[in-house]
């Protein structure tokens, strides 16, 4: 499975231009999508939903805690990280004062 995730690019509804770099960027919520395929991991058709591809940014470039072109991301798909192996129960916060 870590392998699916070093291959999935990333498909969103809008895209933002670096100014430095010239690079396209995704905006708005970020879904994965497979290189080859016409629809995201979660199923969505990129064509019907209006989702734009972008093959040369990862989905490890995407992600608010970490990635580097997560500047205008606003939300990230559920049903695609799902897909690509992140679990319900990993949660994004640790409990630093336990109860007795």
């Amino acid at each position: 499975m870590p392998n699916r995730v070093k291959n999935a690019s990333v498909a969103a509804p809008e895209e933002w231009t670096d100014p430095d770099d010239h690079v396209r960027a995704p905006a708005g919520e970020v879904h994965a999508w497979f290189r080859g395929t016409n629809q995201t991991a979660c199923g969505l058709a990129l064509a019907r939903e209006g989702l734009r591809r972008f093959p040369h940014i990862t989905w490890a470039d995407v992600q608010p805690a970490t990635g580097g072109y997560a500047d205008r991301v606003t939300g990230v798909c559920r049903r695609c990280a799902a897909a690509l192996g992140v679990r319900r129960d990993e949660k994004p916060w640790t409990r630093r004062d336990p109860r007795p």
